[in-house]
């Protein structure tokens, strides 16, 4: 496994930014042809890759620190791709930090150009944990044409009830910055907006598309309740969606194990 920590300055953030980027390589048991068409190393022809999201508080490395993302993704044969988004929730922000325009324009861009990875947005994928959860589901069904699949882990799946029920004391996320005018004055204006999950399903599929979304969570996860809802929801819908739901609560333990399945989900025929 190549192991490369990038920087580049970025247009949409208005700095340097650090993206970290995992690139399966031949081991010693391989041959040339592993490189080539049909092999498990297709450089050729670009390896599928998957944009990983943190949580709250998390940053580019979260993954790379609390998990064995490394092995998992050489094993499978899978790019992965890492940068930080600080708490907004991979908004464009009022503040001016152009968080989902990084995410599903430059920073794919940028990835394609440099590394050997497939421009197919049928095997471009994007998964994240909690924050980073909404953050897939969020950036998967704002665009369709560029990630083929979304996969949320313990993921804030509903906006609208968590606004409603916000603690202005343990309050962590710059709502009126990511969310504007659907939050402004302390008014939940967030259902059927361009920030509710929900509403951007119901868009894709207007549009033509039926996005593929994975969702897995812990049954002590203090997510869970959320969580059913947000199934509820899509499967209301018809949708695509794989669940899963296990032992564990909203840690690294349970995030470290189902990164293992939603990278198998990802790769499924």
């Amino acid at each position: 496994m190549a192991w490369m920590e990038t920087h580049f300055y970025s247009f949409s953030m208005k700095s340097n930014i650090t993206v970290n980027v995992l690139i399966p390589t031949p081991g010693s048991d391989c041959s040339i042809r592993d490189m080539e068409e049909g092999g498990k190393y297709n450089y050729r022809d670009g390896l599928p890759v998957v944009y990983l999201l943190h949580g709250a508080y998390g940053d580019a490395f979260s993954f790379l620190r609390y998990s064995n993302i490394e092995r998992y993704a050489q094993d499978r044969g899978i790019a992965c791709v890492m940068a930080s988004a600080g708490n907004e929730l991979y908004q464009d922000t009022r503040s001016g930090l152009m968080y989902t325009k990084f995410f599903t324009e430059e920073l794919p861009l940028f990835v394609r150009t440099v590394f050997p990875v497939t421009s197919d947005p049928k095997k471009t994928y994007v998964a994240g944990f909690s924050m980073g959860g909404y953050g897939a589901w969020y950036l998967g069904l704002t665009r369709p044409d560029v990630f083929g699949r979304a996969a949320s882990m313990s993921g804030a799946l509903d906006l609208v009830g968590m606004y409603d029920h916000l603690d202005p004391e343990k309050n962590i996320f710059p709502w009126e910055d990511a969310f504007g005018a659907a939050v402004e004055g302390g008014v939940n204006r967030l259902r059927g907006s361009r920030h509710d999950l929900f509403a951007l399903y119901d868009q894709a599929v207007e549009k033509g598309f039926q996005p593929k979304l994975y969702q897995s969570v812990g049954l002590s996860d203090f997510l869970y309740d959320m969580n059913q809802y947000a199934r509820e929801e899509m499967m209301r819908r018809g949708a695509d969606l794989t669940y899963e739901e296990g032992p564990g609560a909203h840690d690294w333990v349970f995030w470290d194990t189902y990164i293992q399945h939603v990278l198998d989900w990802l790769l499924k025929k």
